[in-house]
Formats: structure tokens, C-alpha cells, sequence
């Protein structure tokens, strides 16, 4: 497997003008290309590990799957170094043999940059994909809600010797971390989350919260509904689009939630004061 930091030596300008070697510790960003039955679907640019987790989030977001049990294998591939050493950036998945195969509209048919999930998508209309799961929990107290990203930001190991990778975490409602992964891409954080939630049974993901540590985009709310998580809440703002599509869904949407504070964008009543 891929390393998750790599070193650099980089020139370190004070703040009063002075200047000094050291080396710097980066946060690795490669490609992996996912096939599902040799057919290759997309490319991400990622941070190696957690990759068939990555796998299973994205096929369950992408309304492929609704449980582990709908993938038969999934194997690294085709994928080797000038050494002839295996990367990992090829998985190819195998479907059960009774779920149907992804339907052409969703393969992203150029890479998905770590920076945006929803770019590669054919078109808006691809990802309102109907979800096999409604949101589904009662109301979390906000002394729980208000510490997620503290509690979010004390997991991203590898984010204190970076400062380069976006986090997501699964907690339950008294605030007990589930999963936590940190990506280069939020979208493959969020699908890693998820993935390892399917692979643990806890799919549909009824009284938990998604706790991001960057903005709530379409396409994360999206991957929450479809995961039949009832409440998402992110450090910073929220889309309009991903207001839309959560007050339309039922999932309750939260930006801003930082230092105590936060807004409530949608259905607010899961919000216990």
C-alpha cells in the first residue's frame, strides 16, 4: 500500500525575512481508478488506504449497492511501477451476481479531482439518484452536536504532520466516534466513512451524524442521504444546492459548527436545545 505522507525539503521563510532549509512532511495524493466487474467507472485522485471502503461508499452513493453483500470480491489490479512493483491504484470490483451493473449515466468519464466529487458527473440530473433509505433519529442534543469538530479534529492523525487532508466521522447521538478517515478529497473521506459503515452493517446509518471538517457541498449531502444518515454537520458553509436537496430528502443540515455556534439550515427539529 502507498505511503500517506511523503518528505520534501522546502525553504522556510520567517516572519521577519529569515530563511532555512528543512524538510517537510506532505500529505501523498494518487489515482485509483475503480472497475467494477474489469469495466473501468472512475478515477479519484485519493490518499492511499481505506481504498475498498472508498470502493463500497461510492458504489452505496451512487445508488449501485444498499449492502455488503452486493459486492463479491474486489482485488488490486493491472497497476505496476517501472520496477514492475503493484501500485493499488487499480480495484477492481466484482457485483453479486444479481445487482445490476451501474448504469452508464454515472461513470465519470475523466478524473474526479480530489478537490470536487461531482465534477466528472455527466450532468446535475445524474446525482439526484433516489435512495434506498430515509433519514432516520431522533433529536441530538446540541452540547453533543457543538463538540463533533473538536472531537473530529483530535482524530486527523495525519492531518498534524500535513495540514493537508480533509477529515469525515461517523458518531453516534451521545457523540461516540464510529469511524473517523481523512482524505485529500472530502468526497472520498465521506465515501470511506460510509464504506466502512456498510462493511459493519450500520447501513442504513439511523441516529448518527456526519461530521465534516470542511463545507457541505451537493454531492456530501447526496452521499448522507443515500447512507440514510439523518444529520450532516459541517465546519463551514453549506451550498444552496445542498441546502435544496436536504430540505427536500428530510436530512437536517448543519454549517458553521465551530467554537459553540452553528446554523441550523434544515429541519432543525433534530436539533435538541
Amino acid at each position: 500500500m502507498g505511503r500517506l505522507t511523503a518528505r520534501r525539503p522546502v525553504l522556510r521563510i520567517g516572519t521577519d525575512g529569515t530563511t532555512r532549509r528543512r524538510p517537510d512532511s506532505l500529505a501523498v495524493e494518487e489515482p485509483l481508478e475503480l472497475r467494477v466487474d474489469g469495466k473501468p467507472l472512475s478515477v479519484t485522485m485519493r490518499t492511499p488506504g481505506h481504498d475498498v471502503e472508498l470502493a463500497h461508499g461510492f458504489l452505496l452513493t451512487e445508488g449501485v449497492i444498499g449492502s455488503a453483500e452486493d459486492l463479491a470480491s474486489a482485488r488490486y489490479c493491472d497497476s505496476v511501477d517501472a520496477e514492475g512493483r503493484n501500485t493499488y491504484n487499480v480495484l477492481d470490483i466484482a457485483l453479486d451476481p444479481g445487482v445490476e451493473p451501474p448504469d452508464a449515466s454515472i461513470e465519470r468519464n475523466f478524473y474526479t479531482t480530489s478537490s470536487c466529487g461531482v465534477c466528472g458527473k455527466a450532468s446535475l440530473d445524474a446525482v439526484r439518484l433516489k435512495t434506498r433509505f430515509s433519514p432516520r433519529g431522533g433529536p441530538v442534543p446540541w452540547s453533543v452536536l457543538r463538540t463533533l469538530p473538536e472531537r473530529l479534529r483530535e482524530a486527523q492523525k495525519v492531518f498534524d504532520s500535513t495540514g493537508g487532508l480533509h477529515a469525515a466521522g461517523l458518531f453516534t447521538a451521545d457523540g461516540t466516534p464510529l469511524v473517523v478517515r481523512e482524505d485529500v478529497g472530502r468526497h472520498n473521506a465521506v465515501d470511506k466513512v460510509l464504506g466502512h459503515a456498510l462493511l459493519a452493517g450500520r447501513v442504513p446509518a439511523a441516529d448518527t451524524v456526519l461530521q465534516v471538517s470542511g463545507r457541505a457541498s451537493f454531492e456530501l449531502v447526496q452521499k448522507a442521504v443515500m447512507a440514510g444518515i439523518p444529520i450532516l454537520a459541517a465546519v463551514s458553509a453549506p451550498s444552496s444546492l445542498a441546502v435544496e436537496l436536504a430540505d427536500e430528502a428530510g436530512l437536517t443540515l448543519l454549517g458553521f459548527v465551530r467554537e459553540g455556534a452553528g446554523n441550523a439550515y434544515t429541519h432543525p427539529e433534530r436539533v435538541a436545545l
